[in-house]
C-alpha cells in the first residue's frame, strides 16, 4: 500500500479527517501526524513534524493543512528538499505535480474552495512528473535552498 504522511493544526481538523478517510478508503496508509481537536498548536510546528517524517522515507507524498493553508506551506517550503504547493484548483493541482514535481500538497480548513478538495487531492494523486524542461527548473528551484 502506498503512504502518506498528513499532519494538521486546529484550523483544519475536518478537512483532516475527510482526507484521512478517503485516502484509506482508496487504498493509502496515512501516517496522520496531526491534531484531532480544537486545541491550538502552531501550524510552523506540524509542518516540520511532517516534513522531517517524510524526510524518512517511504512516503509517496505528503499533505499539509492549517486554517487557510498557506501558512503550513509557507514553513514546509523553508525545509531543505521540500516543495509543496497550495493550490486553488484541480488543474492547479495536478500542474504542480507534472511541472513542479512537488512533494506535499496542502490544502486550507477554513477555505471555500470552487472544487472539492477531495477532487484536487485526486488531480494531485493522478498526475505525474513530466521531467524534461521541468527538471531543469526544479533543479533551480531547489538551487535557491543554498543561494543566500
Amino acid at each position: 500500500m502506498p503512504s502518506v504522511v498528513l499532519a494538521n493544526d486546529h484550523g483544519a481538523v475536518d478537512l483532516a479527517t475527510l482526507l484521512v478517510e478517503y485516502l484509506e478508503k482508496v487504498g493509502y496508509t496515512v501516517n496522520h501526524l496531526g491534531v484531532k481537536t480544537n486545541d491550538s498548536v502552531d501550524y510552523p510546528d506540524m509542518a516540520k513534524i511532517a516534513c522531517d517524517e517524510y524526510k524518512k522515507g517511504g512516503y509517496e507524498f505528503g499533505i499539509l493543512l492549517c486554517g487557510t493553508g498557506i501558512g503550513i506551506s509557507i514553513s514546509a517550503n523553508k525545509i531543505e528538499g521540500i516543495r509543496c504547493a497550495l493550490p486553488q484548483n484541480s488543474y492547479a493541482a495536478a500542474m504542480a505535480r507534472r511541472h513542479n514535481d512537488v512533494n506535499f500538497i496542502a490544502f486550507g480548513g477554513r477555505i471555500n474552495y470552487p472544487e472539492n478538495p477531495v477532487d484536487m487531492l485526486d488531480a494531485f494523486m493522478e498526475a505525474t512528473f513530466e521531467g524534461d524542461r521541468h527538471q531543469r527548473r526544479v533543479d533551480k528551484i531547489m538551487s535557491l535552498e543554498h543561494s543566500c
